[in-house]
């Protein structure tokens, strides 16, 4: 294979990446993806002497390393907030990220129910997740919406949720969280944030806290 047919190739790699990045709205797998396009891009330009492009995607790879350090290495600060089902603030959240919610958990029906509990996970103060569920007997908290906002897709709030706030469920008498997820998305995060499958209902997961 000629060289040149090579240097277009990667070029092109790296234009992709970088298109990629763009379209996503998570902010850590965006700015990952920029990084390994703009570095893909800073080996093009070296390799047909074009130092300008070159020393343009080396800079834009210094500043993704730095806003990538200061996201994964700051201290962030969470806190759950637990609000009445009928919240204005609540239905507010829920009308706003309808589209978002319903490309996962389709099955939501925006309306919580008035016995449900709801517990918004405040990131740096900022609503960042919101969990939805009715109880059910032998200490069972059926969950009807997980949601996490395009931004912290992360897994930190699943993590302080699921695993650093058990003992904030365990004071309201629960000890299983169950669910159902019809989107392999959705059940991929929950096998992810510790759930499991259970074997006698294909869609249904659950936890023991």
């Amino acid at each position: 294979m000629e060289p040149s047919l090579i240097y277009e190739i990667i070029g092109y790699v790296a234009s992709v990446l970088i298109a990629i990045s763009l379209m996503m709205s998570a902010i850590v797998k965006l700015r990952i993806i920029n990084l390994i396009g703009a570095a893909t891009f800073c080996v093009y330009g070296l390799l047909i002497d074009a130092i300008p492009v070159a020393a343009m995607n080396g800079f834009i790879v210094l500043i993704n390393i730095y806003y990538l350090s200061k996201i994964l290495g700051d201290r962030e600060y969470f806190r759950l907030l637990q609000v009445s089902p009928d919240s204005k603030y609540l239905k507010a959240f829920l009308d706003f990220y309808r589209e978002e919610i319903n490309k996962f958990q389709p099955d939501f029906d925006m309306t919580p129910g008035k016995d449900d509990i709801c517990i918004f996970v405040l990131r740096d103060m900022i609503p960042g997740g919101v969990i939805i569920g009715s109880p059910q007997q032998e200490n069972v908290l059926k969950i009807s919406l997980d949601f996490v906002i395009p931004n912290y897709r992360d897994f930190k709030i699943s993590k302080y949720l699921f695993n650093e706030e058990k003992e904030f469920l365990r004071k309201q008498g629960i000890r299983k969280l169950v669910t159902h997820a019809t989107k392999k998305a959705h059940r991929n995060y929950l096998e992810r944030v510790g759930f499991y499958p259970e074997e006698s209902h294909e869609n249904r997961f659950e936890m023991v806290l």
